[in-house]
């Protein structure tokens, strides 16, 4: 597995690179943005790391930019800020993940390798759930034939619903299978997720599909 590790920090790029060659990766670091962005377009890698405060390019604008190149390598977010909005903000860019400084190794390793694992992953046939529609191969989504534009965290949150349909999903349950998160701070995200898919399935249409169980989580059903 290669890696592309983005991280103006040489020191700390540098104790990223050994621990996850020690781990069995194969390593590359970009000092820049800009180079980050150069690298990962002109190379193939199986995750990229990228550090949102960098010089010439910063994290975000880079994620953003790689996506618009239909780049589908997974990314995993390292930063210092650690607020709601500054996760939103992140993982709308694109993103896969978000892991803030300072953070344990083991933590980064494993997920890391709980997104190479997901992006590996064979995802079927597409999926339906009453005039929903959802292509797994193309990552594109339909309502009563009408395209859906989402956010790859928005997608991946809608299909984990799509496959649990009529099925009340915990917070917990969303922040493990979604984000590969475990603790109770997150649910915070989830709600915003929750509320941003919601208006983009639900809002133009007469049948709501997302609903919410108070005190519990959320289910996708076609009736209240």
């Amino acid at each position: 597995m290669r890696i592309l590790v983005v991280e103006d920090e040489k020191k700390v790029a540098g104790f990223i690179k050994r621990g996850l060659e020690e781990e069995g990766f194969n390593v590359d670091v970009a000092y820049d943005g800009e180079e980050g962005v150069s690298m990962a377009i002109n190379s193939t890698y199986d995750l990229i790391l990228m550090d949102v405060m960098l010089p010439k390019k910063d994290g975000i604008s880079a994620v953003r930019e790689l996506r618009e190149q239909q780049l589908s390598t997974p990314v995993l977010c390292l930063t210092a800020k650690d607020g709601v909005q500054d996760i939103v903000n992140g993982l709308d860019s694109g993103s896969d993940d978000y892991l803030t400084k300072p953070f344990a190794f083991a933590e980064l390793v494993a997920r890391i390798k709980a997104l190479i694992r997901r992006g590996s992953q064979d995802r079927g046939a597409e999926l339906h759930f009453a005039d929903l529609r959802l292509d797994p191969v193309g990552h594109k989504v339909w309502r009563s034939n009408k395209e859906i534009d989402l956010t790859a965290k928005e997608y991946a949150l809608l299909e984990y619903f799509m496959r649990n349909p009529n099925q009340v999903l915990t917070r917990t349950m969303i922040a493990e299978h979604v984000w590969d998160y475990t603790f109770d701070s997150f649910t915070n995200i989830i709600d915003v997720y929750v509320n941003y898919l919601r208006k983009k399935i639900d809002r133009n249409f007469d049948r709501k599909l997302l609903h919410t169980v108070r005190g519990v989580g959320y289910v996708m059903k076609e009736s209240d």
